[in-house]
């Protein structure tokens, strides 16, 4: 799930154990490698709790391979502050794995290198993917699966799939008034909001973060918060807030969204594919759409998330976490993996292609992304999040829209000129 709550969470070191199995490619790849048979001590990957458990077999392969002693070390919130404070105090891993858009503010702090790919390595990834996870010119980290959000509906409650977000409320306050739901919809807000949740309502009422160059590059010279666009924006998400509809509400957060869909108190939750194995748990029966936009307006554009491997550039061991990133984390097998831990579709096409088949859910997440945008990875994206998310919490809760935004808008262009 995307947290984006302030404050360190400690590490859990979870050492490897020998397990003997790992991807498919060439068990010559690394030996072969000069650099990294020259490298000793060892290799520190960081990775929250899932990816570090399905990490723990291939890593320990590497390690054997290498003569290396391999951990990895579970970050379960806070990952991009606690990586960039970590690297600035020389106690950061050699391997990071977290979000693309974190790219920007760890190029600017000087915390990732480069990875070297090879242009049959490049061919293998989806377009998108690499797309994201390029800055300036260079590739900063090698993706291994993508990720937005989609309407995922209650199928015993909600049949069919609603066309606008006008018809997504109505149907939710019909199943309110028969008792059969609590709440019309479940979208994470909470007290100080979540602009990346948020995003495809505030797109289709108009609204924009940052505009694009001729080269489609994100402009951070023209921001959409605090712009009239956004303030029209805004005007129709409080529309659905707490002196609205209801629709949305400051009580469903990031702890609850996803439970008060389980728990049948909504038959409407809009989140990602992170929400799945819980879904699935609770005997659900359910269906994927695209987020419905508003009557008469553009589309509801959602976030495209990209899950990467990134190579800590005051790391230790750098040739070998160069060599992992770009040997290993590139096999279909580990891809896989990691597909199996969550069921995030796979950024390298062979393995998309491989669980393809057995999971009907990767194409309605991937038509409910057809549209979808990539997160900003500029550095200046960093100055959104807080005011724009309270911004949003304060005017779904009944402040003013116009002078709510607006004076975060003020904020943000502060923060970052």
């Amino acid at each position: 799930m995307r947290l984006r709550a302030m404050g360190v969470v400690a590490a859990m070191t979870i050492p490897l154990l020998a397990a003997g199995c790992g991807g498919s490619k060439n068990d010559t790849a690394t030996t072969d490698n000069p650099s990294a048979k020259a490298a000793t001590g060892e290799l520190v990957i960081w990775a929250d709790d899932k990816r570090a458990a399905a990490l723990k077999p291939f890593a320990d392969k590497f390690g054997t391979e290498n003569g290396v002693t391999v951990k990895i070390q579970a970050i379960s919130k806070d990952q991009q502050t606690t990586f960039v404070t970590a690297s600035q105090q020389g106690s950061g891993p050699d391997v990071m794995v977290g979000a693309h858009d974190w790219i920007g503010n760890l190029v600017q702090n000087g915390a990732i290198d480069p990875v070297q790919l090879s242009a049959d390595q490049k061919a293998g990834i989806a377009e998108n993917a690499l797309k994201a996870v390029t800055f300036n010119g260079q590739t900063y980290g090698v993706p291994y699966a993508t990720e937005n959000i989609a309407l995922i509906r209650n199928t015993e409650l909600a049949p069919e799939a609603p066309a606008t977000i006008e018809d997504l409320v109505s149907a939710g306050q019909k199943l309110k008034t028969e008792k059969k739901a609590s709440e019309i919809l479940s979208l994470q807000v909470g007290q100080t909001g979540d602009a990346y949740h948020l995003y495809p309502l505030y797109a289709s009422a108009g609204g924009y973060l940052f505009g694009t160059s001729a080269n489609g590059d994100y402009n951070a010279k023209d921001l959409g918060v605090g712009n009239p666009a956004s303030v029209a924006a805004f005007k129709k998400i409080a529309t659905l807030g707490e002196k609205g509809s209801g629709a949305l509400k400051r009580s469903i957060t990031s702890d609850n969204s996803i439970s008060t869909f389980t728990g049948k108190k909504s038959a409407f939750l809009i989140s990602g594919p992170w929400a799945i194995t819980d879904i699935k748990k609770a005997g659900i029966k359910y269906d994927i759409t695209p987020v419905p936009a508003f009557a008469g307006g553009k589309p509801a554009t959602p976030f495209l998330g990209v899950q990467t491997f990134y190579v800590a550039s005051k790391g230790k061991n750098k040739a070998l976490a160069q060599e992992f990133v770009t040997n290993y984390v590139t096999t279909p097998d580990l891809a896989v993996a990691l597909y199996n831990a969550e069921p995030r579709p796979p950024a390298l096409t062979a393995a998309f292609d491989q669980v393809k088949g057995s999971d009907p859910d990767l194409a309605k997440w991937q038509d409910a992304g057809k549209n979808a945008i990539p997160l900003p990875a500029i550095p200046e994206m960093a100055a959104i999040w807080d005011p724009f998310g309270k911004a949003e919490a304060a005017i779904i809760g009944g402040a003013d829209p116009a002078k709510t935004i607006e004076a975060a808008g003020k904020t943000i262009s502060g923060s970052i000129k």
